[in-house]
């Protein structure tokens, strides 16, 4: 009994010793940024304490994870919402450590892909474990966290339940995947039309889904979806202008240049100018 004591004893203080370090990573990044952008001075940012503001949402589930993708801190719905007695039950585990099958190797995959590319995942709908038995659709955004070199240290991010008036089980899995799919590739000639038939819905039914979830008419999120996955190459690629706008499913440059000024308010070169 007392060489168990001793093992987890030294793994909550490796635990701690990780996190110590993980916050003061997080803490230097969120000052760079700070003073990059010329923000007014914020105070440092303590993981215990976001944590503590996330514990208030059950419906939120919150997550900072280190460089292996394993988890240094949860909120308490994430530990309900995977049946674990306490935050120790999750912290140094990957998902697929506490989920089963799909619901654990998704989301490690996923969180691998952010911390290889650094590239963030932002409002992306999926199907996610909810205690033994029963699973809840969320809108999951990731955000990569560097260091002071510009290398990826982590993620922080949080999965938002999809409740009210829309019950998790009204969502159609084809529309979910089809979703998906536009995201992987902006590219492709995806029209309303196109999404509706890949879903497996009607246009009206299509309607009514897509403002429930984001609030958004089916245009409105194809172009949103275009438009943030063009962004991205803006700010972190020297990309042409009239390359981005091939690749994220535009006709010509001033087609691109329109549709982003129409929702940015300013054209792609001033976008990029400005970031």
């Amino acid at each position: 009994m007392g060489s168990m004591d001793q093992r987890h004893g030294g793994h909550e203080k490796h635990q701690a010793t990780l996190s110590r370090s993980f916050e003061s990573e997080m803490k230097s990044n969120l000052k760079n940024m700070s003073d990059r952008h010329n923000f007014v001075t914020v105070p440092a940012v303590d993981v215990q304490v976001l944590q503590a503001l996330f514990d208030l949402n059950p419906d939120v589930a919150f997550f900072v994870k280190n460089r292996a993708g394993q988890y240094i801190a949860v909120n308490d719905s994430l530990v309900a919402r995977h049946g674990l007695r306490s935050k120790a039950d999750a912290l140094g585990k990957r998902p697929q450590d506490i989920c089963p099958g799909d619901f654990g190797r998704l989301p490690t995959e996923q969180d691998q892909r952010v911390l290889n590319t650094g590239k963030p995942l932002v409002d992306f709908l999926e199907l996610q474990w909810y205690r033994p038995g029963s699973a809840v659709w969320c809108l999951t955004s990731k955000l990569p966290l560097k260091d002071d070199q510009g290398r990826v240290i982590g993620l922080i991010g949080f999965s938002r339940d999809l409740r009210g008036p829309l019950a998790s089980e009204e969502v159609p899995v084809g529309f979910a995947r089809a979703i998906a799919e536009f995201e992987q590739d902006v590219s492709q000639p995806f029209s309303c039309a196109i999404l509706a038939q890949r879903a497996g819905l009607t246009h009206n039914r299509l309607g009514r889904l897509t403002k429930r979830l984001f609030s958004l008419t089916p245009t409105q999120l194809l172009a949103k979806t275009r438009i943030a996955a063009a962004s991205t190459l803006l700010r972190e690629t020297a990309i042409p202008i009239v390359d981005i706008a091939q690749r994220c499913g535009y006709a010509d440059q001033s087609a691109f240049t329109r549709a982003f000024r129409a929702i940015v308010g300013v054209t792609p070169s001033e976008f990029r100018r400005k970031v």
